[in-house]
Parts: structure tokens; sequence; C-alpha cells
């Protein structure tokens, strides 16, 4: 019987170091996100549909999704959302079914799907066995996201602002790795006690 894991963490909470940790100990991931970029890349599976919905000046000459000009289009038109993740959402979770497929063919004890919106989604509690959270202080999300990217601290706030809430995140968990004041050395031994739960 598979484990299937939802992970997910606020910005800068080290989920993406957390994920990686759990592959090396065996663990299938999927990245929905992953694949939602490779929809949405060129002559990926959802342009077409998109350039019919939205029309073909949302297509960069390269064939991509111009993401921009759909960011700008969603804050204006709220509809706009609904009808884009109705394009991707679908090819999203059938090419996420065949990669878990592939895991269970494979003989894989642990799925691991990567999920930034976990919380705000609700669709995703009932399709995972457990949820897995990476929590640290706001604090430290601020700095560690103005480190590695360079984004002002108050840009940072705005979008943690735009995320489920550090409370909401913990109340749907059912195990948390508290990535606060860790080592690489410490987060590692933090995920491979966490991962014998998961059957790795």
């Amino acid at each position: 019987m598979v484990m299937r894991v939802g992970l997910t963490g606020g910005i800068g909470s080290g989920k993406s170091t957390v994920l990686q940790m759990l592959a090396q100990l065996g663990a299938a991931v999927i990245d929905a996100d992953a694949i939602s970029r490779s929809v949405t890349a060129a002559g990926g599976a959802a342009i077409a549909a998109i350039a019919e919905c939205f029309g073909a000046h949302f297509i960069t000459p390269e064939g991509t999704l111009d993401r921009a000009r759909m960011r700008d289009h969603a804050y204006a038109d709220p509809q706009a959302r609904g009808h884009l993740e109705a394009i991707i959402h679908p090819l999203v979770g059938a090419q996420s079914a065949r990669e878990v497929q592939a895991a269970l063919d494979a003989g894989i004890a642990c799925v691991v799907f990567d999920i930034p919106l976990l919380v705000e989604s609700g669709r995703w509690r009932s399709q995972v066995d457990r949820v897995l959270v990476v929590d640290c202080e706001p604090a430290t999300q601020v700095a560690r996201v103005v480190a590695r990217s360079g984004l002002p601290a108050d840009e940072v706030g705005r979008i943690m602002a735009a995320q489920s809430t550090r409370e909401a995140r913990l109340a749907a968990a059912d195990i948390v790795i508290c990535n606060q004041g860790l080592t690489l050395e410490q987060l590692q031994a933090e995920v491979t006690q966490t991962a014998r739960f998961f059957g790795l």
C-alpha cells in the first residue's frame, strides 16, 4: 500500500529542501507546479486551449504562456483565473496520475505531492493520507526569501499575506517539521525520522 503525502509550507519555510531530502530517501515526488509549467511551456498540452479561450496574444512568440500578461489579466478579471484553472488543472491531474501509477508500478512505498496551496485549494486533503507541513517563524521566512531572491521585505510580506496563514497550515498538518534554527544536518535528521512514518 503506497503512502500519499501532501507537502506544504509557506514561502521561505524550506519546503523545497525537505522535498529533495525525501526524494533522496526514496520517495517519488509529484511537483504540481512543475507539471503546470510544463503544460504551459512551448508545445505544452494547455497552449492551444489557452489561445482559444483568451486569444493568441496570451502566447509568447516562443510559444509559451505569457505569464506576466495572464497575471495582469487575472487581477483585472477574477473569472479569468477560473477559466485558466479549468484548462490547466485537469491536465496537471492527469499527468500527476500517470506519475503516481509509474511509482506504484515501480513498487515505491511513498509518493510526496509538492502542493504550495494545499490548504488554500481545499481539494487536496481528500487525496492524500498525510499532510506534512514545513514550518518556521514568519520573520525567518522573510529573512530567507530576502537573502535568496533580493526582494524587498515588504514585498515578501505581501506574498506571505496572500498565502494561507501559518495557523491554518498548522491546523491542517498531520506532521510538522519545524525548520527553525536548524543546520542542514539537523534538518536532514528530522526528515529522516519523519520519513520512517511514511515507510521510507
